[in-house]
């Protein structure tokens, strides 16, 4: 556990709230007239950036900057420094663009920070559905006002499971796991933001959630949102997780090794 002081971590917690609300609103204004977008490609055609991400990004930052100027900021579009800082904050402005900008709602800004090697914040904000998912370690996790609980499946039939495909892994890895869940009779479901996604796992909305390659600005909040819900992750950090990234798996205790099975993936470790 961190050893920052509580009122720290709290007052960080408050903040990252407020702050994601601010962000998700300005990019829901982006989002209604996402016509005018300049959208660029980074790596390959999937991976899509627009004006919008820059400039949530930008809010973001100037926003923790002004409350909190000794923390860092580690940020999708424009990385940052993070050696020696107590606090870590981790951004993604808007999770899910291809999706923005294609008009459908399953994308979020994405928020965590990150004390002493230890994720300790979480928040997810959903403007399209008014929906702000919220965490801090030792405290519960939380959409608006009501407590989260991670679905009680015991068996992989009992639900939908969360699934994302990432182009720096091989597509076995996905195909492998989609082939022995559907074999137990399981479903699955990819939107497009494995943030969201994730926050919906916490919310036993769905079984679990699964992804073979995923960044810390979109990993890492549901993976506090999990953990606070009473379910299971792996420990994303290990092995320079924030600087390279890993898989990610969360689900409740019972399906947790069940779903790592199917998938294979010896990088998994809890």
């Amino acid at each position: 556990m961190s050893s920052a002081s509580h009122s720290e971590i709290d007052a960080r917690y408050r903040y990252a709230c407020d702050i994601a609300r601010a962000a998700a609103s300005r990019a829901y204004s982006w989002y209604q007239q996402r016509q005018t977008l300049v959208v660029e490609h980074k790596r390959d055609l999937q991976d899509v950036v627009s004006e919008a991400d820059r400039n949530v990004e930008a809010l973001i930052k100037t926003l923790i900057a002004e409350r909190f100027p000794d923390d860092a900021v580690y940020g999708e579009e424009s990385g940052g420094e993070v050696q020696g800082a107590p606090f870590i904050w981790v951004v993604d402005p808007i999770d899910g663009t291809a999706c923005f900008v294609n008009g459908l709602p399953n994308w979020c800004v994405s928020l965590a920070v990150v004390c002493d090697g230890e994720p300790v914040i979480g928040v997810v904000c959903d403007p399209n559905h008014q929906e702000l998912f919220h965490a801090r370690a030792g405290q519960g996790a939380w959409v608006n006002e009501s407590r989260l609980q991670v679905h009680s499946a015991t068996h992989l039939n009992e639900g939908l499971l969360g699934i994302s495909n990432s182009s720096r892994t091989p597509a076995e890895s996905v195909s492998r796991l989609i082939s022995g869940l559907t074999e137990q009779g399981g479903m699955f479901i990819r939107i497009g933001s494995g943030a969201l996604t994730s926050a919906w796992a916490a919310a036993g909305r769905l079984i679990g959630y699964y992804e073979a390659h995923m960044h810390p600005w979109d990993s890492l909040p549901g993976i506090v949102l999990m953990r606070e819900a009473g379910g299971v992750t792996n420990d994303y950090l290990r092995n320079e997780g924030l600087k390279n990234g890993n898989p990610v798996l969360l689900a409740n205790a019972t399906l947790y090794p069940k779903i790592k099975a199917l998938t294979g993936n010896r990088a998994l470790e809890e």
